[in-house]
Parts: structure tokens; sequence; C-alpha cells
């Protein structure tokens, strides 16, 4: 790919930076794009809750597990046909429930289609980081970011769009339609690859998908069974070990899967944290929100979706900015506000209460994702400043990984909070209630309202009851929430460089010394 004027992107460059992001907007919003339609799909599937669960998060248990790898493959064999199969895989998959709609081929479906997200995600970003200027890089990665933290926003606008007049399968043909298209738009795009077609390294591929995929198992499991269910507790360990075992052999092979000292660089590291904090508050979020504006306030899914739309807007002007201003001051700076904002946003979130109305409830999210995206797009910068060159795939893997991992943790935490909230207020109450209606009260507000609902105007002390206790949990769980991203932006920005450092000598040269005394080599081959 040419280079073009410094100041000017050429076409090409516009066009890639079109194609990436709208892989990664699809990749996101993928994660969210059912959310809306879970109560049409247990009616139409007979999908049990435990199905449901797993119709959702086996897609994100696919994409963290297999993201580190897929970024190895695409810098070893090609980025772009890496991102193309991944497209194309995701698209198949997408379509698949049009014919197999049971559970267990939902499930099938979603995991194999968080496979091809896992070979798409952390192509788009390393095609972007390959394809551009070193003084343009910065904004490119800073859109980017912006539009993946975008994304679940989306998603959930997207799919709630669809079944305003559709059927909840026509999300899934969405999907497909979309991967198609974009599969064909990649083929478009320059090739990327690192020329030195470095040795895959097997072990720490697999070591590191079971590693991830037992913290997220667990993290999935703990809103039904509890932190302290031995089978989560046994599950934790499982993964911390094959973790510990990840980085003793990422150490001693000759070509590892990511050179373990990348997180010793502040930059790296914080870098790599942030990105963490910033989608499990993200996603946690969402399983407040969108539950408060469908039970408490009566939105339907459309007018739900609507509600978190302009959530977007602060998020994606201010990344594209952020990275630019990182580059000023350094990542202390914005990452302390950034996250700063986001707790204080869910701090005033928690003083939510069943009178609370739109408007009071937009204003902190607004300022939170004003903070996600004062933080997170420099976050990604630095993530991919601190890695050579011809790594940037594993780079935005381990980027694409803590964002997984990130999610699985937030919903695992607002979840089991907001149960446990619930929980609390509305036990003393079950004891009064006929048997048949015990147990649906006592699982959440949305089967509390059903029951509600059949019993007619004589229960509707009941539904005011369980939404107070909803409020509970839902207070329970920002609280959490929040004090945990205010706990966090100390630590981190205390650990953040406070400013750009000269480029000391690249981890890559201490690996290899030839590389001390040559450039990179980057492989960059037009259609």
């Amino acid at each position: 790919m040419a280079a073009p004027r410094r100041g000017r992107l050429s076409a090409a460059q516009r066009w890639l930076l079109v194609v990436s992001c709208l892989g990664v907007i699809l990749v996101t919003a993928s994660m969210a794009a059912l959310y809306t339609a879970l109560p049409e799909i247990a009616a139409a599937t007979g999908a049990s809750q435990a199905e449901i669960t797993w119709i959702v998060d086996g897609y994100t248990l696919a994409l963290a597990c297999l993201v580190l790898p897929a970024g190895a493959l695409g810098d070893r064999y090609g980025r772009r046909v890496v991102l193309i199969v991944g497209l194309v895989v995701f698209s198949l998959a997408s379509a698949a429930p049009l014919i197999l709609d049971t559970p267990s081929w939902l499930i099938a479906a979603r995991v194999l289609a968080g496979v091809g997200a896992a070979l798409v995600m952390p192509s788009t970003l390393s095609l972007l980081t390959a394809g551009f200027p070193e003084e343009r890089r910065s904004s490119a990665v800073g859109l980017w970011a912006g539009v993946a933290g975008a994304g679940a926003i989306i998603g959930i606008l997207g799919s709630g769009l669809l079944i305003e007049s559709w059927s909840w399968v026509s999300i899934f043909v969405g999907m497909a339609v979309m991967g198609a298209v974009l599969s064909v738009a990649a083929c478009t795009v320059p090739e990327s690859v690192d020329a030195s077609r470095p040795a895959m390294d097997p072990l720490g591929a697999v070591t590191s998908a079971l590693a991830i995929g037992a913290i997220v198992v667990a993290a999935i499991e703990v809103p039904a069974r509890g932190w302290l269910d031995p089978q989560v507790i046994a599950v934790i360990v499982i993964g911390l070990t094959l973790a510990l075992a990840f980085i003793v052999i990422e150490r001693r092979v000759t070509h590892p899967l990511i050179d373990i000292r990348l997180f010793t660089d502040r930059g790296f590291g914080s870098g790599t944290a942030i990105v963490t904090v910033q989608f499990l508050v993200t996603f946690g979020l969402f399983l407040l929100i969108v539950q408060y504006l469908q039970l408490i306030l009566g939105y339907r899914p459309l007018i739900s979706a609507l509600a978190l739309a302009p959530m977007g807007l602060p998020m994606i002007a201010v990344s594209a900015i952020a990275p630019r201003l990182a580059e000023r001051v350094g990542l202390r700076v914005p990452t302390f506000v950034g996250l700063l904002a986001i707790g204080g946003g869910l701090l005033m979130i928690a003083r939510t209460d069943v009178h609370t109305g739109y408007v009071e409830l937009l204003v902190p999210l607004l300022m939170m994702s004003t903070g996600i995206g004062l933080c997170t797009a420099p976050a990604t910068a630095a993530i991919i400043a601190g890695t050579p060159v011809e790594k940037h795939g594993v780079a935005a893997a381990v980027n694409d990984a803590a964002r997984e991992v990130g999610a699985a943790i937030g919903i695992a935490i607002a979840g089991s909070v907001l149960a446990a909230g619930y929980s609390e207020r509305i036990t003393p109450v079950l004891p009064q209630l006929p048997e048949v209606a015990r147990e649906p009260v006592g699982d959440s507000l949305a089967a509390a309202l059903q029951v509600a609902e059949r019993a007619g105007p004589q229960a509707q002390p009941l539904a005011e009851f369980a939404k107070s206790a909803f409020i509970n949990g839902l207070q329970q769980s920002a609280t959490a929430l929040g004090l945990l991203t205010i706990g966090a932006a100390v630590l981190i920005a205390a650990w953040a460089p406070g400013r750009r450092r000269a480029t000391p000598p690249d981890f890559a040269e201490r690996a290899d010394p030839k590389l001390a005394t040559s450039e990179p080599e980057q492989a960059v081959t037009p259609d």
C-alpha cells in the first residue's frame, strides 16, 4: 500500500478503515444482539434458562478462548486471509438457525460463530496498524476502539429494529448477510503478513485457550451458582493453574505465542488492564439497564434500544481524539479521568429508584460513555505501541481477549449481585404466596411480573414489591461496579506511564538480536 502525503489518507487506507471498523462492529454487536430477543427465543424453541444463557454466552466463550491463537495465525499466514475465513465461518454459522432451530443447535451455531469472530476481531486491528503510517496510526486505532466500544449498543439497536417487524430469526439473517457482504469487501483490502513467518506455538495456544475458557465458564456460572459454589471454585482454580502453565511455557519456548515480558511494559500492561475494566463495566451496565428500561419503565425492545443509542455518540467522538491527547500528556491522565467518570456515572445510577425517569438516567449514561471513549482508545493504542510491528496480530488478540474476559466477568459480577439483592428483598414475602408462584417470583422480576399479570389486578402489590426488590439489587450491583471502577482508576493510573517516553529497545530485539540492526520486515501485498 503506497503511503499518502503526510496528513492525508489514501482512498485505499480509508476503505481499509471502513472495512476494519465494520468488521469489529459486527463482532461486538453480535455479543449483545440477542439480549432483546431472549424471551421470544425461549418461547419459540422451548429453551430452558440454562440453554438461553449458553445461546448468548457460547459465542463469547469461543471468541475469548481462540482470539490469541487467531491473532498468531494472522501474523503467520496473512491477516486478510484469516479475516475472510473468519467472516465466512461467522456468516455460515449465523445462517444455521434458519434450518436448525432447536436449543442445542442454536448453542452450537453460536459457538461456531464465536470461532469465526475470533478470527475476525484481531485481524481488523492488525490490518489497520500495518496499513497506516505511524503518524496516523493512533487516530485509526482510536476510531476502531470507539466503534468497538459502541458495537454492543449498535447490536441492541439493530436487533430491536428487526424484531419490531419480524421474528427473532431475522437477527440471525441480518448477521449472516452482514458477514457475507464483509467477506466480499475484505477481499479488496491489501494483504499483511509477518515476512519472517515464525513457527506456531501449539502448546501455548492450547493452554491459553483452556485457561481463558475456564475463567469465562466460571464467570458465566457465577450468577446461577454463586461465587462460593464448589464447581465454580474448582473451575477458577483450573483456569488460574492453566494460566500459570501458559506463562511457564511462553518463557521457555523459542517462538512464544506472546512474549510475556510485554506485560512488564507500563503502557502495554496498563492498557490491557484498562480495556478489561472498560468491557467489564460496559457489559455489566447493559445487563442492568436493559432490564430496567423494559421491566421498570415498560419500554418495548426497540424503544429500550433507542434509549441506549445516545451513548454511542460521545463514545465514538471522544475515542477519535483521545489517542492524540494521550500522546501529549501520557496514558495516566485520560485513564484516571475516564475511569473516574465511569465510576461516578455508576454511583449516580446506584441512586435510581422505581420513580427515576429516562432523562435522569441519561445523564450518567452519557457521562459513562464519555469516560469510556476517553480511556479505552488510548489504552488500545498503548497495547499496539508496546508491541513490535510484526506481532501486531497477537497484540490485537491480547486487546480482544481482555475485552471478552472483562465482559464475561462484568456480567458475572452484575448478575450475581443483582440476583443476591433481589433475593434478599423478595424472600420474606415468598411464604405468603401460593406454592406454584414461589419459584418464579423468587427467580427474577420478569417472572414475577408474569405471575402478577396472570393473577389480575389483585396481584398489583406483588408486582410493585418485586420491582422494589429489583431496584434493591440494581442499586447494590451498580454500587459494586462503581466502587470497583474507581479503585481501578487509582491503581491503573499509578501504573500507567505519565507521558510518552522515548522508544526503548524493542522487545523483539531482546528476543532476536538480529532485529537490533534492521527494521522489522512487514510484508504488505496489494490485492
